[in-house]
């Protein structure tokens, strides 16, 4: 089979698109041929240029933290899958495999395209039961887009915030992969009225695209003053925020009305920002971040994405044989929407 492979870490053309032995199920594992693998600006694309030793990358590697495709081979002792199912398949792997289908499990642990074989590739071997069905109507492309971020905005907003039906949330980080999918979750799911806020115009514009009922522009404008006004001085019940920006995020945080809710997954702007605890305890707010989803979160997205309630940004679809190219292009552009490799295009 083809795959894009990395010896070493370094730049994007450490990628090395090449000819690999056909991996071959063990007990308990099943074989995607992958029909869309996403690259993600931290997980393949950091971890490549030797940004993410923490967790330990295994060389050489295969990258590809999320993929999707048909089952083309089932191994011994697996009994939910069959040849032909739609699946999708995600980098976390349970480091202890043991169910109807794994009690036998003996391959690689740990996470899919940093510890084991990920999915730029041609094919790729996942344990059975690290695998996810998907509804019809569902497209390879999407479904590999729709596992990274989706379940985790999904998790703060519905399990942990609880946002309600038409309760106000404001949204930061409008054009961002957690943002995006964090307006359509609050808009077309919950139902929630949404303000969503960014850095600069078009970004708001994105989010204004896609349902969002209001759009602050936080470089000119003051988050806290325009909440209020368009709340009628009460406030939102749902601050989500993904970036703490600290000079956008204690506006932010003042324009969360009485038991206001803040939830967070994402520190790109630093791992410290500024609040104030007078209203912290005034207001009787609650803080939590997470940085995953639940059990049961996935089917869920999937499912609104096939129903049209969660539409994801994919940017370009390459080739896998240009996947240096793919890392390049994020480099140069961090904030574009998803990249997807398609084996099957070359």
């Amino acid at each position: 089979m083809k795959a894009a492979i990395i010896r070493e870490f370094g730049p994007p053309d450490v990628l090395k698109y090449e000819d690999v032995a056909d991996p071959q199920p063990r007990a308990g594992e099943i074989r995607i041929r992958v029909g869309g693998a996403t690259v993600n600006r931290v997980l393949d694309v950091s971890l490549r240029r030797g940004e993410e030793m923490q967790r330990t990358p295994v060389l050489p590697l295969i990258p590809g933290v999320d993929c999707a495709g048909p089952v083309e081979a089932v191994g011994d002792g697996v009994t939910r899958w069959k040849v032909g199912d739609r699946v999708a398949a995600a980098g976390g792997m349970p480091l202890d495999i043991v169910d109807e289908d794994g009690s036998s499990y003996t391959g690689p642990r740990g996470m899919m395209g940093i510890k084991r074989q990920g999915g730029f590739a041609d094919l790729v071997c996942v344990p059975a039961m690290a695998a996810h069905r998907l509804p019809d109507g569902l497209g390879f492309h999407e479904a590999a887009v729709v596992m990274r971020h989706c379940p985790t905005a999904w998790n703060l907003l519905v399990n942990i915030a609880k946002l309600q039906k038409d309760e106000w949330v404001l949204i930061l980080g409008a054009s961002g992969n957690l943002g995006t999918v964090g307006i359509q979750i609050a808009k077309n799911v919950v139902g929630a009225k949404v303000i969503c806020a960014a850095g600069r115009q078009s970004s708001v514009d994105v989010g204004l695209v896609l349902g969002a009922d209001h759009g602050i522009d936080s470089s000119r404008q003051d988050v806290t003053a325009e909440v209020m006004r368009i709340t009628g001085g009460k406030g939102v019940n749902v601050l989500y925020d993904n970036i703490a920006n600290p000079d956008v995020l204690p506006k932010a945080f003042m324009a969360l009305g009485m038991e206001g809710r803040m939830v967070t997954a994402g520190a790109h702007g630093g791992p410290n920002a500024t609040i104030n605890f007078h209203h912290l305890y005034d207001k009787r707010i609650m803080i939590k971040g997470s940085p995953g989803a639940r059990d049961g979160d996935l089917p869920k997205c999937f499912q609104a994405a096939a129903e049209g309630k969660i539409q994801v940004r994919i940017a370009h679809v390459l080739p896998l044989s240009q996947a240096a190219k793919a890392h390049a292009m994020i480099e140069a552009d961090p904030g574009m929407g998803k990249i997807v490799l398609d084996p099957t295009m070359g």
